[in-house]
């Protein structure tokens, strides 16, 4: 066969290629993620029983606005490395976003509260649980995504696409766990919803090279 021929053949009946295939999979594959973080936090720990308050209801929208952030914005920057060479037009930085402003909050919290308040205010009496339960719950959302990301994506820098897949995961099971926490202050959140969330992280980008290679 010459080569004429042969790119002849090889450029006949091409499909377009489906661009939206790879964000339909991925949202899907959130979408599971979030339901199944929420069956484990509904099953393994329950729904706290005061939710009705107005000033629970309050800081629960925090929490989960908090742990939506941190989704979204690794869900986007997830979809960008995904693809062979997307890790050099992204902005990692831009992750850092809900945790910058959470901080933000919680030191506005913190200065115009008592000293003596502090150490409720950081520890709360939930932290240990809240540092267990977090990436507890997170296990299995991270599966689903790390599935996801075998099935629909190719991408190269393993260990910056493991740690947005840590990241997405970590924020997803916050906001489960978000339903449970009884700990209501804008420091807890920053300190152990955001601790919690980067060591999500971390397991992911140790976790990426191996379970992401292809």
């Amino acid at each position: 066969m010459r080569t004429n021929e042969l790119i002849e053949m090889l450029s006949t009946n091409i499909e377009p290629t489906d661009h939206g295939r790879l964000r339909r999979g991925l949202g899907l594959a959130a979408a599971l993620a979030a339901g199944v973080a929420l069956c484990l936090t509904l099953l393994l720990l329950g729904v706290r029983p005061d939710l009705g308050h107005a000033g629970v209801l309050g800081f629960l929208l925090l929490k989960v606005a908090f742990g939506a952030g941190v989704v979204v914005l690794a869900g986007w920057l997830l979809i960008k490395v995904a693809r062979p060479g997307g890790e050099a037009r992204i902005r990692a930085w831009v992750a850092t976003a809900p945790f910058l402003g959470i901080m933000l909050l919680a030191g506005v919290s913190l200065a115009s509260a008592p000293s003596s308040h502090w150490d409720r205010m950081l520890v709360g009496h939930m932290w240990l649980e809240c540092l267990v339960s977090i990436p507890v719950i997170g296990v299995l959302p991270f599966a689903v995504l790390i599935w996801a990301m075998r099935r629909f994506a190719a991408p190269t820098d393993l260990f910056r696409t493991g740690a947005l897949v840590g990241l997405v995961a970590g924020g997803i099971s916050a906001m489960g766990y978000a339903l449970h926490c009884m700990d209501d202050s804008v420091p807890f959140v920053a300190l152990w919803y955001g601790g919690t969330i980067a060591l999500c992280t971390l397991a992911g980008a140790l976790l990426g090279p191996r379970l992401l290679r292809w």
